[in-house]
């Protein structure tokens, strides 16, 4: 028996009964945590600290095609989770809900990131009836006055608007899979404000905060709001207000996961590049979203090992260059592109 019906047509092999049963009950254990998909990258929201808006003149805005992502197919089949969001707003893709079936078609389980200006009812209970597990809204502030003077155009009574709908819809359809996360950026003039972000996540039944700090090589000129792994000091009063905010949401029976640098770099990258890879929406694969912005800029720390469009994607993961570029990232000798980066550096609380 073979199942050939999907939201792409025949682009990707079909899957016959067998094979989705021996998946599923099946302890191989598949090559990749994560694939990262930029599905679009193009958003509407402004904010200052974003290479979109830094880099505007050079931006290349472009939906993901239907035949690109249908490529991914067999990467998809190799992959624990599909992570649905790369430099855009993936709700603003007009068939991010087939993304998601197709992801969940191939044994994903599948999460994404929005800035949460496209909720509507009918969209969120479709959201909710997608399978997706994790929907993550940005935040850069937990006060309207200093979100929205940061992320113009992404007005924070319409995220927590947002937010509070689809919980609504979450709770009335029984969507008991469906988590609600706050992706939260901590700017380092304004971390006091994290304490807060506890009781703002019980408000609105998040069930979890992941803070994040900006990367300073893609947003010139924020270096001031950024944390390097030599300002010990900066990171001290930091890691003092997030271990507050942690020990709140432990209370609350919520989860928060933070991460600062350290002095000294690790073996590998809290991104997990060694079992990672992000595919931008030409198809490009990429170790990491960092190494390959949308821009038309020349980028030295671009690294592409491939296009999903020319060769298989699970051969491109498993190329000899692919291969080193990991090795060296593990055994503490990495591409000259992570030398510096923070994600080497950093550390999560949960460590």
């Amino acid at each position: 028996m073979t199942r050939t019906s999907s939201p792409f047509g025949d682009l990707y092999p079909p899957v016959s009964l067998w094979q989705d049963l021996r998946d599923q009950f099946s302890l191989r254990r598949r090559l990749l945590d994560v694939v990262q998909i930029e599905v679009t990258s193009i958003c509407p929201g402004r904010c200052l600290y974003c290479p979109h808006v830094i880099m505007a003149k050079h931006w290349k805005s472009r939906h993901m095609e239907a035949d690109t992502y249908a490529r991914l197919w067999p990467l998809l089949r190799e992959s624990v989770r599909a992570h649905l969001q790369g430099w855009g707003e993936p709700f603003s893709h007009p068939r991010f809900l087939d993304m998601v079936a197709l992801a969940r078609r191939a044994g994903c389980f599948v999460s994404t990131t929005t800035c949460g200006l496209r909720m509507t009812e009918d969209f969120a209970q479709s959201l909710v009836e997608s399978g997706l597990d994790i929907i993550a809204f940005s935040l850069a502030g937990t006060t309207a006055a200093s979100n929205d003077a940061l992320r113009r155009g992404v007005d924070f009574s319409r995220v927590m608007d947002s937010i509070r709908l689809l919980n609504e819809v979450r709770i009335a359809r029984s969507g008991v899979h469906l988590e609600i996360h706050i992706a939260y950026l901590a700017l380092a003039s304004r971390i006091a404000e994290v304490r807060r972000l506890p009781e703002l996540m019980r408000e609105l039944g998040v069930h979890a905060a992941v803070v994040s700090t900006l990367d300073p090589n893609l947003a010139p000129g924020w270096a001031h709001e950024a944390y390097a792994p030599d300002e010990q000091d900066k990171i001290a009063v930091a890691r003092a207000e997030l271990d507050a905010a942690a020990a709140q949401a432990e209370r609350l029976g919520l989860d928060f996961d933070y991460s600062l640098p350290e002095p000294t770099p690790r073996r590998g990258c809290l991104e997990n590049a060694d079992r990672t890879v992000f595919v931008d929406a030409q198809g490009c694969m990429s170790p990491c979203v960092y190494l390959n912005p949308p821009t038309t800029l020349p980028e030295p720390n671009r690294r592409i090992f491939g296009s999903c469009l020319e060769q298989d994607p699970v051969s491109i993961w498993k190329s000899d260059a692919f291969s080193l570029f990991r090795a060296g990232l593990l055994s503490g000798e990495p591409d000259a592109a992570c030398l510096r980066c923070p994600k080497r550096y950093a550390r999560s609380n949960r460590e």
